[in-house]
């Protein structure tokens, strides 16, 4: 990455989080109901509610862990750091979801900087050192990719690309 600037790597972190994260969704618009059996299997903890919900499928870790390696891979960041990215941003929206539902929010439910910020902060926070970013910047990319996040939601929403507003 030693051929970037600092503002570009940055820029590319954000846009990659931004992949990952939006991959799911395209990912149910063109697959329909290819691979879209629940991650959880429809399974419910002790608290009666499930332990992820029905919106966290197979379908949307593949695509989203895949798609991102592979556009990762055209840049400096490579394959494997692409594949990571998403791998732990993946890890972050399920266990924001986790959370979500054992504090009784159901699935697709709102619950402002749990769901954007456990997906962004996850992955900067694990990948810190091979990414090359200090805590600064990791603040600096968690807030705009959730103000990107709140900005785009409802006009995807709009467009008939994602189920709600949030």
């Amino acid at each position: 990455m030693a051929e970037l600037h600092l503002w570009q790597r940055d820029i590319l972190i954000l846009i990659f989080l931004g992949w990952s994260n939006f991959l799911p969704i395209l990912g149910r618009v063109v697959f329909k109901k290819y691979l879209s059996t629940p991650l959880d299997l429809g399974y419910r903890w002790i608290d009666n509610n499930y332990l992820l919900g029905p919106h966290k499928t197979w379908r949307g870790l593949i695509v989203s862990i895949i798609g991102t390696g592979l556009a990762s891979h055209f840049t400096p960041f490579g394959l494997i750091l692409g594949l990571k990215l998403a791998t732990f941003s993946m890890s972050g929206d399920l266990i924001s979801s986790f959370v979500k539902r054992r504090i009784g929010l159901k699935s697709g439910s709102r619950s402002f900087l749990l769901d954007q910020g456990l997906e962004s902060f996850l992955p900067l926070w694990i990948l810190k050192d091979s990414l090359f970013i200090c805590w600064t910047e990791i603040i600096l990319i968690v807030s705009s990719f959730i103000l990107l996040e709140i900005t785009l939601s409802p006009i995807f929403y709009m467009l008939h690309i994602r189920r709600n507003p949030h």
